[in-house]
This record gives C-alpha cells, sequence and structure tokens, in this order.
C-alpha cells in the first residue's frame, strides 16, 4: 500500500517535471506564450511547496525507523525546489530587456521577484520552526521515557523492600516460636530435676530410716 508521504511524493515529482519542461520553455517563448508560462510556473511552485509543508508533517507521524530517510528525501525535495526556483528567476530575468517593453510590467517582474525572495524566505523560516518542533518532541519523548524507567525503578525498589519485610517477618516468628520451644525445653528439665531430687530424698529417708530400725532392734 502506497503512503501518504510517498503520495506526496508522486504528486510533487509531476509538479517539478512540469516545472523544469516549463523553465525550458521560457527562453524561447513569446511574450504572450511567456505570461502564460510564468502564470503556470508561479502556481506549480506554490503546489509544490505545499506539498513539501504537507510532507513535512506527515514524517513526524511516520515508523521511528522510516524517519531519518523521509527527513532526507525532504531535504533533497526542497533544494531541488529552490534550485528550480532559481533557475526560474534566472531564465525569467535573461530576457527581460527583449520581451518586457513597458516599465510597468519591468516593475510586475521586480515584484513577482520579490515575492519569490519571500517565498523562499518562508520556506527556510518554515524549515527551522519544524526542526525546532521535531528537536522538542523528541526531548518530550526522551523525558518521557526517562520518567517511565524511573517508575519502573521504583516499583522494582518497592517489591524488594516489601518481600524484605515479609522475610523480616517470618524470621521474627522463627524466634518467637524457637523461644518458646527452648522455654518449654527449660521447664520440663526443672520439672525432671525436681522429680530427680525428690526420688532421691525418698531413697534417703528410706535408707536411714532402715538403719536406724536396725540398730533400734539390737
Amino acid at each position: 500500500m502506497v503512503s501518504l508521504f510517498e503520495n506526496y511524493e508522486q504528486q510533487y515529482s509531476v509538479l517539478t517535471a512540469d516545472i523544469t519542461a516549463q523553465v525550458g520553455q521560457l527562453t524561447s517563448s513569446t511574450t504572450k506564450d511567456r505570461r502564460q508560462l510564468i502564470s503556470n510556473i508561479e502556481k506549480h511552485v506554490e503546489e509544490a511547496q505545499e506539498l513539501l509543508e504537507q510532507m513535512e508533517l506527515e514524517t513526524r507521524e511516520v515508523d521511528p525507523s522510516r524517519k531519518p530517510r523521509c527527513r532526507t528525501r525532504l531535504d533533497c525535495y526542497r533544494a531541488e525546489l529552490k534550485r528550480l526556483t532559481v533557475d526560474y528567476i534566472k531564465a525569467r530575468s535573461a530576457r527581460q530587456g527583449a520581451l518586457y517593453d513597458s516599465a510597468e510590467e519591468l516593475s510586475d517582474v521586480r515584484i513577482s521577484l520579490d515575492q519569490k525572495q519571500r517565498l523562499l524566505d518562508n520556506s527556510e523560516r518554515l524549515e527551522r520552526t519544524g526542526n525546532k518542533l521535531e528537536e522538542g518532541y523528541r526531548v518530550v519523548v526522551e523525558t518521557q521515557e526517562i520518567g517511565t524507567q524511573v517508575l519502573k525503578n521504583l516499583g522494582e525498589q518497592r517489591e524488594t523492600m516489601q518481600r524484605s519485610r515479609t522475610r523480616l517477618r517470618e524470621a521474627d516468628d522463627e524466634l518467637n516460636r524457637s523461644g518458646r520451644i527452648l522455654n518449654s525445653m527449660v521447664m520440663r528439665t526443672l520439672q525432671q530435676k525436681i522429680v530427680l531430687y525428690i526420688v532421691c530424698a525418698c531413697f534417703l529417708i528410706a535408707i536411714c530410716l532402715g538403719l536406724y530400725l536396725g540398730f533400734k532392734k539390737k
């Protein structure tokens, strides 16, 4: 499928081909034909300029991988249109002494040349403005990417802290459980010692009682 940018390119190629052909005819045309050619050339130049502006806007919407190539082609088209405009001005001025026989017509030529110069100046200003807008857009995209990465890092750090708190709670629970088990073992040990002491005391009492009774009978 032909993209919108490529469609503009096709229209631009047709216009520049017409401009080139008509500029070539300008030097050998009669006064009447010359006026018609001048009108046609200026109309085509304006249409070509509008197409370049549309291509400039379309370049900002294309896929990032294609953008450098589109920008290079657009710069070539701008240079080509400027060259054709200069060729047109030179061809128009080459025979002005022979073909323009009135001061009024010569004045019209000067006005038209001034208009073309202003057109070139406007084209350059538009190009600079487009470059500034593209640079600003690039900065915004980079800032957005940095912000996204920072938020991602913060999210990962938050998850790490939550996992650490979970491990600390689990370790604390294990310590509490171990403390209870240790206390239980100590209590059982004390109970066993007490029972052992009581048993030993009973044996001693029984031995002493037996010895006493034995001596008494003698």
